[in-house]
């Protein structure tokens, strides 16, 4: 008889090479789609949505996809945060153009993002890495701010914050201090979390560690609520009475300039009714009046009918108006705010110096009209740059501008401050980009303005959302979108300069060196271990 034996140790079906391939990508995919999912829930924090708060999850999940990471990987993954977080952000970049062009931004302004993502990787084995990581971040704006074309700070993290608990530290250290705290936030509860766990493995803490982690999310909380007095509403310099004008535009998209006459109309005639208005008793009389950039996209100073429409605007409501116009002189082509005058006419001008590549200008022209002849139509001239800062003394109320664009910029807004700006105003002309959410994100751009420099910001939109911005960041007033409309207020006046307008770029440059010393330590210590290898 024959018997045949089965070993039992023998095991029902061996683990194939395939099966192997497949899990081992299954492993690299997941810390990928973490962090392009990250990236989408950065952009969800953001305006028109008040979910703020979910900044800091999103740190925590990049923290996780990053710590420990090889370079090359860190790379990678920092890059899909970029995306996740830039391209639902910067649609509205697309919205008349076409996609080409928001790609184009999302995929280089995006680089910037996995630089980043690479120096936290390379500075998280460091002690307390969620203060090297999180002015790392900081580093990353600083430079997006600047190159390429001058810069663009549009996703600052502390852009997002309008509606936030961190939002008093705009006024201790600008922008730069307000998004570092986020960071830092969202990097020390994944430091935290992770300490749990291991704590929960090993049955041990190391206590410098949690203490780093329990820092990390305590000190922005607390520097917030520290720094609260900072924040008011209080007049220092008596109140002005002001009216901004929403004049609206016949239609939207690029084409609304083929009506020039029509958009200058539309805000004469919001002008009379507010004036008509202000006859009956229903509201008080303005000290002046705010119209919105490219109100008047008719030179005034070259065509009598355009200066005839704004003149007589002024002379109804009997007070000076301040009025966005496109203006030749002396063979430049002028962004420039102008205030008229109801009897002397135009009195007191400032031209806009930080234009948009691509909007008022077009760098790199024969290489963009080598790709698309359409897209160099859209700028048949380039806008010149104005060179002073821009602050109009309206009988005896000192106004800065920052005229739309600008307000992304914290030197911009700033030197209208140093300059003597009692309040700030931020003409605007978002009609390009219909109904996206861009004008609700300069919306919040103009909120932390407000708090950063304790300052009243009015932002007059041609076709909204107009608003009325307090010094404490609140919104009193708002228009709807593609609606004319006019909003009058009497608003404080302040002079005094909060910590972040004395100290201007200081915080941010301070910051940089934090994570220029993070960087170099890391680097440095990866070097001793290399040889401490080899040897």
């Amino acid at each position: 008889m024959t018997v045949t034996a089965t070993s039992v140790d023998q095991p029902d079906q061996l683990e194939t090479p395939r099966a192997t391939t497949a899990r081992g990508w299954l492993v690299r995919l997941v810390p990928a789609a973490v962090a392009a999912l990250c990236g989408v829930l950065l952009y969800v924090s953001f305006p028109p949505r008040p979910l703020w708060w979910l900044a800091l999850p999103a740190f925590a999940g990049l923290a996780w996809v990053l710590c420990g990471r090889g370079l090359k990987a860190a790379l990678g993954l920092g890059y899909l945060f970029g995306l996740g977080f830039l391209l639902p952000l910067l649609v509205w970049t697309g919205v008349e153009v076409g996609p080409g062009p928001w790609l184009a931004l999302v995929a280089i302004e995006a680089v910037f993002i996995a630089l980043v993502g690479m120096g936290v990787a390379a500075v998280s084995k460091l002690p307390a890495w969620p203060l090297w990581a999180a002015a790392l971040w900081t580093a990353g704006e600083a430079v997006r701010a600047r190159v390429p074309f001058h810069g663009f700070p549009w996703g600052k993290i502390a852009f997002g914050q309008a509606d936030g608990v961190f939002l008093p530290l705009a006024a201790l250290g600008g922008t730069p201090v307000l998004g570092f705290a986020v960071v830092l936030c969202g990097f020390g509860l994944y430091e935290a979390a992770r300490l749990v766990v291991e704590g929960r493995r090993t049955r041990a803490v190391r206590k410098g560690a949690a203490a780093a982690a329990l820092l990390s999310v305590a000190v922005p909380v607390v520097a917030a609520v520290a720094v609260r007095p900072l924040v008011s509403d209080k007049a220092e310099d008596g109140t002005a009475t002001v009216a901004v004008i929403q004049g609206n535009v016949p239609r939207a998209g690029l084409e609304f300039n083929a009506q020039r006459r029509a958009v200058l109309d539309h805000h004469a005639r919001e002008t009379g009714k507010l004036a008509a208005d202000v006859r009956a008793g229903k509201l008080p009389k303005p000290d002046f009046v705010l119209w919105p950039e490219n109100s008047s996209d008719i030179d005034p100073y070259a065509n009598a009918d355009a200066a005839l429409v704004i003149g007589d605007a002024a002379r109804t409501v009997g007070v000076p108006v301040s009025v966005g116009g496109v203006v030749a002189r002396d063979g430049k082509l002028l962004n420039e705010q102008i205030l008229w005058d109801p009897d002397k006419g135009p009195t007191q001008t400032y031209d806009k110096r930080q234009i948009q590549p691509f909007g008022e200008y077009l760098p790199l022209r024969p290489v963009i009209g080598a790709i698309n002849k359409d897209w160099t139509g859209m700028v048949r001239q380039d806008f010149s740059r104005g060179t002073e800062p821009g602050v109009f003394d309206i009988r005896g109320t000192k106004v800065g501008l920052a005229t739309c664009y600008e307000a992304a910029f914290d030197w911009a807004v700033r030197d209208t401050v140093t300059d003597g700006a009692q309040m700030i105003s931020v003409p605007s002309n978002n009609a390009t980009f219909d109904r996206s959410e861009m004008t609700y994100q300069q919306l919040a751009m103009s909120r932390i303005r407000a708090v950063e420099h304790s300052r009243t910001v009015t932002v007059p939109v041609t076709s909204g959302v107009s608003a009325i911005i307090l010094p404490d960041g609140r919104i009193t007033q708002k228009t709807g979108m593609f609606v004319p409309a006019h909003l009058v207020q009497k608003v404080p006046l302040r002079s005094s300069l909060t910590p972040a307008t004395r100290l201007g770029i200081l915080p941010e440059m301070a910051l940089v060196l934090v994570a220029a010393g993070g960087l170099g330590w890391a680097i440095g210590a990866g070097m001793r271990g290399r040889r401490a290898g080899d040897a």
